[in-house]
């Protein structure tokens, strides 16, 4: 690899770790944000409801009162009905109010003196009324005069008003929290997505840079060559095949790294979406709220904001795949090539073992013709060549006949070896021979797992030895994939 592609995978890549950095840094920002507002919202919820628990407890221990207290004065049985519906409720609402203020320690303490206070309240009031139905009018109006059921109804009533003036103070704290929380967000995300696009501008004026470069070499190349037009052809060649694999990568910068960045920013427009439902239900200023807002708020909390959420987790999950997949295939192309003796027959035969057992269970078979039996190369080159090829054809065998697997070997010209992979697989469109080996792409039925990686990895590899890998295919009755490469890789890194 030359110092200006060594630059450019380089570049590249720090463009892309940089672009991955402040993702990252954004989704921990918008999912730290999402948790602090779904607390305060929740936060909000009980304190809302403790104060909506207190009012109607305060109007039902007054509707009691009143109901008592036209009895006393008129002897009409028709003044207890109000007293009989309160005091029903009181008890049940006491016992709502209690559980509700739980880890709350002031307000634990006053709704445990509450609960006597009421009990206190309710018995001075039954007493009151029976001293008035056996005629004691009298006694029933002195008992009243006491002041022992106004001083409870006082206490109460402090008690009640001081929890909705606490509630009102956290909710009012929770609305201020949850404004700040969407201004950091929007402010996360503008900051963010003007970070990814500098980013990304400068790896594509890097690739750009590098295709001018490229452009520059190849008519050089034409002019000092002009006299040897079967080197001028061979070296065009090659650097057709550098320009399309830097025309790819630079594809994949900019189209399918771009793909989950458009859906954390568009589902980050959800979650501020979503926070504008909650701020309407939560900064309404007491101002009675329709069944819509508060189904909408509430859809916003328990579905909307996880949604989101989990969307922008899989993008990021999808660009870490794409990351790690360029870097696999760059860390490849940068490690040093060992050429050394090697035998193919015994080379074959172990990575076949490791997969008999998968082809037996079938009833399938492998069978090995190898004429050209040594070479020098990259043995770990090789073998990861040659595994992912086996790997596939059991992978993408037909379901319904024994896999027939076959590796052949030949000696082709003076400094060539052939190798042929061949199954009777699914087989491969017509289209199609030249896409599966391109970075992130896939043909056929796809049924099985995978990223559109492996074929794209090997001839990467393949090209690293100085050879080339083809197919040739036919849907419904399998592949043969020929591997050509130098017999003697070590001659080849001399020159």
């Amino acid at each position: 690899m030359s110092a200006t592609q060594t630059g450019l995978v380089r570049s590249a890549l720090l463009f892309l770790l940089i672009g991955t950095g402040i993702l990252i840094v954004i989704i921990v920002a918008t999912f730290g944000l999402v948790e602090r507002t779904r607390s305060n919202f929740g936060d909000i919820l009980v304190e809302r409801d403790i104060r909506r628990m207190s009012a109607d407890l305060m109007q039902k221990l007054t509707d009691a009162e009143t109901g008592q207290r036209g009895f006393l004065i008129t002897g009409d049985e028709i003044f207890l009905k109000p007293y009989r519906e309160a005091e029903g409720d009181i008890r049940a609402a006491v016992d709502q109010l209690a559980a509700k203020v739980e880890g709350r320690p002031t307000k634990e303490r006053d709704a445990t003196e509450l609960r006597q206070l009421v009990d206190r309240k309710l018995s001075e009031m039954a007493r009151s009324i029976d001293i008035m139905r056996n005629g004691g009018q009298a006694q029933a109006f002195a008992l009243v005069e006491t002041n022992i059921g106004r001083e409870a109804m006082d206490r109460m009533r402090s008690i009640l008003d001081d929890f909705k003036q606490k509630s009102d103070l956290i909710i009012e704290h929770g609305a201020s929290a949850q404004i700040s929380a969407t201004q950091q967000l929007q402010w996360i995300t503008i900051a963010g997505g003007i970070a990814i696009v500098v980013v990304m501008g400068a790896a594509l004026f890097v690739v750009a840079q590098h295709v001018r470069a490229l452009a520059t070499s190849q008519a050089e190349v034409r002019r000092l060559n002009e006299g040897l037009e079967a080197r001028v052809a061979e070296r065009t060649e090659d650097l057709m095949q550098a320009n399309q694999e830097i025309q790819r990568f630079a594809y994949i910068v900019t189209h399918d790294l771009r793909a989950p960045l458009v859906n954390i920013m568009g589902f980050t427009a959800e979650l501020d979406a979503s926070l504008k439902a909650l701020q309407a239900y939560v900064l309404n200023d007491d101002k009675p709220l329709s069944e819509d807002q508060i189904q909408s708020a509430r859809l916003a909390a328990e579905e909307d904001l996880p949604e989101a959420i989990g969307f922008i987790r899989s993008s990021t999950r999808k660009m870490d795949g794409l990351i790690n997949a360029i870097l696999k295939i760059s860390r490849d192309g940068r490690r040093q090539l060992k050429p050394e003796e090697i035998e193919l027959t015994p080379l074959v035969e172990t990575i076949t073992a490791s997969v008999y057992h998968q082809i037996s269970e079938s009833d399938g078979s492998i069978n090995l013709d190898l004429r050209a039996e040594r070479l020098v190369t990259d043995r770990l080159s090789v073998e990861q060549i040659l595994s992912n090829l086996v790997d596939n054809a059991i992978k993408y065998k037909q379901p319904d006949r024994p896999l027939v697997l076959a590796i052949r070997s030949v000696a082709e010209g003076r400094h060539m070896v052939r190798i042929e992979v061949q199954d009777n697989g699914r087989g491969i469109a017509d289209q199609d021979h030249e896409r599966v080996f391109e970075l992130f792409r896939r043909s056929g039925h796809q049924d099985q797992s995978g990223e559109g990686i492996g074929l794209a990895h090997v001839r990467s590899l393949a090209r690293n030895l100085g050879g080339e890998i083809s197919v040739t295919s036919r849907l419904g009755e399998g592949s043969t994939f020929v591997f050509r490469l130098p017999s003697d890789l070590s001659r080849l890194v001399r020159s």
